[in-house]
């Protein structure tokens, strides 16, 4: 629940806050306090279709310098400094190599309802981490990674320009309204929860609340997956298009909802009872028998698929993580990630094979690996890259980059956490992860949630609850009910002490995944290891579910 405001205060806050926002047009850095801070943009900004609240934006730059590339860098950033201020700020991380400043309102696909944090009178920043993204335009679909050839951008995307920018933010947010910031928050999904984690570690004092979606914490691991998924789907036609037709994903979904469907109660879709559904399916089931030519799958689509759940074409340890079966992998999202995408720039191939294969080569191994823009070197990339051979680089240093991929990207103690200092200093989590997330593994959230919960003696839930999102896909979409706020309970956590239960999730109708007959419908999203169970009544509601 959001604090509260008696009439006398409101009006005084009001007042100071309309002579706070008379004073937008022409602030300057000065004005602020700021020093080695630039402001691009300095703008009274009216609400309207694409901006959820009045607010004075601003748009600045900060830490230019000259790498050792000998491109120039700086950290950029937006500020939204809502008219009608409720004290609070957020701090929103975004997702996939960064490089672009987001619009600051805080909203994610999925996780914070309908109305954004800025909608709700949330200050809010966004960054580019450090780097721009379009800056080497000539290195095509590669330059986006480009930036991973400079140690210190590979820190600023790792984890120095949070660090960095966000006492600047708050220093400005409590310059502008003359009043310090009540509660902070910090929000992200995808490269943005792997930014909350490493807060939680590295500035465990910093956030009263963390929001995190499929945190991508051990990014450079999932980045050795891709490989594993190109060579293994590849050798299936010899072209990742066509390597599984839509229409052999759904024979996929079907058969484990054939195998799934029912063990938390009722057949609706979804498969709710994850961990039951491992031991219930057995993938092949799938492959066609003599004589059979459809609704069924080759035997070199079962091995396929069976390497990249698995994590590793030959039965040893993961690379990265093995993941888990769900009828999410329907879903267009894992399709736009593992097979094909309908962006002709990309040659239409899906996003492991053009951006994340410019990660691996340049961002995440040591010493890193330039390669060329277009999407058949990308793809080729990722086909010859020896996993065997190679897979260590994401553990190397050198003396022009001391410290590895993975200690630059991974929170601090994620691989035995027990954040101790986030704990003791109050802070709440809540984490969320989608099943059939093709990209960052659910079953690697689990591991390390499970991981936090006997470091804390079994109580990890009295800081920090995470909740699997069956059928999602990445962040948001699938053929699941994937509409929730999520948010809104991280408030009532940590101002007013209600910790969360059960997060009513409901079907969105602008999710084109949902199959019709899941139109209209709600569903618990239980905290792990709970299972939301039907136990009787109208089969739409979430009422009709008890987390078990």
């Amino acid at each position: 629940m959001l604090k509260t405001i008696g009439t006398t205060a409101l009006m005084c806050s009001t007042a100071t806050l309309a002579m706070a926002q008379m004073q937008c047009e022409g602030l300057t850095p000065e004005a602020l306090g700021l020093s080695g801070v630039s402001f691009t943009e300095v703008a009274a900004v009216p609400k309207g279709d694409d901006n959820p609240a009045a607010q004075c934006r601003i748009r600045a730059t900060t830490a230019e310098r000259k790498g050792t590339d000998g491109r120039d860098y700086a950290l950029r950033f937006e500020l939204a400094l809502p008219d009608v201020w409720n004290g609070d700020y957020v701090h929103q991380f975004n997702g996939g190599n960064d490089g672009e400043v987001k619009p600051a309102t805080g909203g994610m696909g999925a996780g914070t309802g309908e109305a954004t944090p800025l909608a709700r009178g949330f200050a809010v920043v966004s960054s580019d981490a450090g780097h721009d993204g379009k800056a080497v335009a000539d290195a095509g679909l590669a330059g986006g990674a480009r930036f991973g050839f400079d140690f210190e951008a590979r820190q600023m995307y790792g984890y120095k320009a949070v660090a960095l920018l966000d006492p600047l933010a708050r220093q400005i947010v409590e310059a502008y309204y003359d009043n310090e910031i009540g509660h902070s928050y910090g929000i992200g999904c995808s490269n943005g929860g792997r930014h909350a984690m490493v807060a939680a570690s590295r500035m465990p004092q910093s956030f009263d609340g963390l929001l995190i979606g499929a945190p991508g914490f051990n990014l450079p691991k999932a980045a050795l997956q891709h490989a594993v998924d190109v060579q293994a789907l590849t050798a299936v036609t010899g072209d990742l298009a066509t390597a599984f037709s839509p229409a052999d994903l759904q024979t996929v979904a079907d058969g484990i909802l054939q195998a799934c469907d029912t063990l938390d109660g009722i057949a609706d879709g979804l498969v709710m009872d994850t961990a039951a559904c491992q031991a219930s399916f057995d993938s092949a089931a799938l492959q066609c028998a003599e004589g059979q030519n459809s609704a069924c799958l080759s035997p070199e689509q079962v091995t396929a698929l069976n390497t990249i759940h698995a994590g590793t074409p030959d039965g040893g340890t993961p690379f990265y993580s093995d993941f888990p079966w769900d009828p999410g992998i329907a879903g267009g999202g894992w399709r736009f990630w593992k097979l094909e995408s309908p962006i002709p720039p990309w040659g239409k191939k899906p996003i492991i094979a053009v951006m994340g294969a410019a990660s691996l080569a340049q961002i995440f191994t040591t010493p890193p690996t330039e390669v060329a823009g277009d999407p058949a070197a990308l793809e080729q990339f990722l086909k010859d890259f020896d996993l065997t051979a190679r897979a260590d680089e994401i553990f190397a240093t050198s003396d022009a980059f001391p410290e590895s991929a993975m200690e630059v990207m991974t929170p601090p103690g994620s691989d035995n956490p027990e954040l101790a200092a986030f704990r003791d200093a109050g802070g709440k989590m809540m984490v969320f992860h989608g099943v059939s997330d093709p990209v960052f593994s659910v079953n690697d959230t689990a591991d390390w949630y499970a991981k936090l919960d006997a470091n804390n003696g079994g109580k990890a839930a009295e800081f920090a609850r995470f909740y699997p999102v069956p059928g999602m896909t990445h962040c948001s979409g699938g053929p699941a009910v994937e509409g929730f706020d999520m948010f809104s309970d991280l408030v009532a956590w940590v101002e007013n002490g209600t910790a969360p239960q059960a997060v009513t999730a409901t079907a969105r109708a602008s999710n084109r995944d949902l199959p019709e007959a899941m139109a209209g419908i709600s569903r618990p999203l239980c905290p792990a290891p709970q299972v939301a169970r039907y136990t009787g009544g109208d089969a739409g509601m979430a009422e009709s579910f008890t987390c078990e």
